[in-house]
């Protein structure tokens, strides 16, 4: 099977959040089962190009319509992480990926928009004719509408549409602009309700809408998460929508790459270890506490590695610090926030704290240091408001690290409480509270550390439970090819 992995972000060359990392391990995943996997991708003045090997021109000259006349279009392609990627780059006056960050700018619908459109231009011309299209997020939504409606008549008669939607919270909500600049028009036609039409907008296109509307199948990326877009807020508008289509909607649980995160084979953990030598983490616990300034002291050590935002309940974190070092914990904090104003709220608490030896924060971001403290800390808290999927406990699994989580979207599917869960025992790997409060938050957490202090052979069976669990993309790469064959025979 030919696959066409059509993704504005995809790890390490270009991310913003778990997408990147997604977009890598199912292509990765998908070539092991020996399918063949394209990755396109704009070509963002700000990627990573020293990750790119053998870069160079693999189409040059192509004409994108755009408007009433075309923008010219070098595609270029080089392998990332041994996985064949092609770059997008249109030479326009807008500079739409000229610029140094992948999103923020005022024009971002139209220069997604254009990416969409030229990505299908690009296999129509090169005569690439895969099998399926797997595209992600709003900022693809118009893959599946310009093929339906334009593209299908070109030349791409037989390709199959998988639209796999990460976060419900972003949706692409613009002007019907769009549709002339793309060359779709009829603003009367696609800005009706069935279509693209915006549920709280009115004359206003969703893009993300539009790629639920017109792709083969629908995915999300958890169980759990799937229906809480159809039936609660999580959905920002679209349960009706999803209802419509609840025939080719599911979730499908995200995996991670166990050739990346992986404490067996950890190039930036010092100490390396597995379920059967599990001591060796605490050899971690210590130059972890030596690069941060810790005092080495029998205590558990809490962490959380993230973005600072409020989807991730930056109240709760704030909560979990301080409520851990009451319970005798330590604590440290990986993170960097998008909004200045939480961002110099965190640098404050740094500045509060910064002669506690029992506390640190990092506010930056650097891989070296997230995998470092996945591997020698003991617990990892994440107090999400919404989760669709979540990296954080599915890497803390994997590491013998203990998550602490608000029961919501992808965490239900991965964290089982360790005394409230109905699972088999050895399924208990974790602790979860339900309401976003301190108090949810406290009960959580004094029980995994009371745990730590009380009953440590007790915690280590925890521990032991979430490593020898299997969140590699095999089993989220088997569903997707269930999906891929469905579609391509309907």
């Amino acid at each position: 099977m030919f696959v066409a992995m059509i993704a504005s972000e995809c790890a390490p060359v270009a991310q913003a959040g778990g997408l990147g990392e997604v977009v890598l391990g199912l292509s990765r995943e998908l070539s092991m089962r020996g399918d063949f996997v394209d990755i396109i991708l704009p070509k963002y003045d700000g990627m990573r190009y020293d990750r790119i090997e053998y870069l160079s021109v693999a189409f040059d000259g192509l004409q994108v319509p755009w408007y009433q006349g075309t923008v010219p279009v070098t595609v270029w392609t080089g392998l990332v992480n041994e996985r064949r990627c092609f770059f997008i780059d249109p030479h326009s006056p807008e500079g739409f990926f000229a610029r140094p960050d992948l999103y923020g700018y005022d024009d971002d619908a139209m220069r997604f928009a254009f990416f969409s459109k030229a990505a299908l231009e690009f296999l129509l011309a090169s005569g690439r004719r895969p099998d399926v299209i797997h595209c992600h997020d709003w900022q693809t939504g118009m893959v599946p509408v310009l093929l339906y409606e334009t593209y299908q008549r070109a030349g791409l008669y037989d390709q199959r549409v998988c639209y796999t939607i990460h976060n419900f919270a972003h949706q692409g909500i613009t002007g019907p602009e769009v549709l002339r600049a793309t060359g779709l028009g009829r603003p009367e036609h696609f800005l009706h309700p069935d279509r693209l039409g915006d549920p709280g907008n009115p004359g206003a296109v969703n893009l993300m809408k539009g790629g639920i509307v017109y792709a083969n199948a629908v995915t999300t990326v958890s169980p759990h998460h799937a229906w809480e877009a159809r039936h609660t807020e999580q959905g920002h508008g679209l349960g009706a929508t999803l209802d419509v289509h609840a025939g080719k909607f599911s979730g499908v649980l995200n995996g991670i790459d166990y050739d990346v995160w992986n404490p067996e084979i950890d190039p930036f953990v010092p100490e390396r270890y597995t379920p059967e030598s599990v001591e060796l983490k605490y050899g971690n616990k210590k130059i972890l506490r030596d690069r941060f300034w810790l005092r080495q002291d029998y205590k558990p050590l809490v962490a959380y590695v993230g973005r600072l935002d409020r989807q991730k309940g930056v109240h709760l974190i704030r909560h979990a610090l301080h409520r851990s070092l009451e319970l005798g914990a330590q604590f440290v904090l990986l993170g960097t926030s998008p909004e200045p104003a939480l961002q110099q709220e965190f640098e404050r608490l740094r500045w509060e704290l910064n002669d506690n030896p029992d506390c640190h924060i990092e506010l930056g971001f650097s891989p070296e240091l997230a995998h470092l403290i996945y591997a020698g800390a003991d617990m990892v808290v994440v107090p999400s408001l919404f989760e669709p999927c979540g990296l954080a406990q599915l890497i803390a699994l994997k590491y013998g690290t203990v998550p602490v989580v608000r029961h919501i979207g992808g965490l239900v599917d991965t964290v089982h409480d360790r005394e409230h869960s109905g699972l088999p025992y050895e399924d208990r790997n974790g602790f979860t509270f339900h309401q976003p409060d301190e108090q949810g938050l406290d009960s959580a957490l004094t029980r995994a550390i009371g745990l730590w202090w009380g009953y440590p052979e007790e915690f280590r069976r925890v521990m032991l439970h979430g490593m020898r669990q299997d969140h590699s993309w095999a089993g989220p790469g088997w569903s997707y090819v269930q999906i891929f064959d469905r579609i391509r025979h309907q």
